[in-house]
């Protein structure tokens, strides 16, 4: 059995799917807000409620926001910021004493829609994530592109494109620009502006 986890900057949602794909246990929980250790056990504990369910030990994956440096290991560009910086992979992995499998989430949701999903069959499918971030993956000819830094298909830092001269230069973003349009175009973007 296989455990699927969603990290996002709100919530993390977790499910067991069995040796078919069907679904047995789902559970979620908030994500705790700026606290990196509070999200490991968070994790953890998300965990051990799902084999609870399914009554055995799974296998892991984890969608995560932002990407894993290939150079370091440690998390890049997650607008979660707690986890920039840090060993998640490691961590997670010494903490549930297991190999563990780690994506970007929209990486994920791309893949997910192109194989079996509402872009099944297609060429090339851009898929769009927006929540607590923005965020986007492309897949070509059924793989996915992931590029030298592993955010191809990010488009949440470019900047907001046309803007009126009553919106520069933008609010500042966790990425220390101003005006991304993960700062208007996201929960928090359209709770800020409305």
């Amino acid at each position: 059995m296989r455990i699927g986890i969603d990290l996002g900057g709100s919530k993390i949602e977790g499910l067991v799917l069995d040796h078919d794909g069907s679904e047995c246990v789902r559970e979620r929980v908030a994500t705790p807000q700026d606290d990196y250790h509070g999200t490991l056990h968070a994790i953890g504990d998300l965990v051990a409620a799902l084999e609870a369910g399914a009554g055995k030990t799974c296998s892991i994956g984890i969608g995560m926001p932002g990407s894993r440096s290939r150079a370091t290991g440690l998390v890049k560009n997650s607008n979660s910021v707690c986890l920039n910086g840090q060993p998640l992979h490691r961590d997670l992995e010494r903490l549930l004493g297991r190999d563990l499998r780690f994506a970007n989430d929209a990486d994920c949701f791309v893949l997910s829609e192109a194989t079996d999903g509402a872009a099944a069959g297609e060429v090339s499918v851009f898929g769009v994530i927006v929540g607590t971030g923005t965020g986007g993956g492309i897949v070509y000819r059924g793989s996915l592109l992931s590029g030298p830094n592993g955010i191809t298909g990010e488009w949440g830092h470019n900047p907001l494109p046309w803007p009126f001269a009553d919106e520069l230069p933008g609010p500042a973003c966790y990425c220390g620009r101003h005006g991304c349009i993960e700062t208007w175009l996201s929960g928090p973007g359209l709770a800020r502006d409305h």
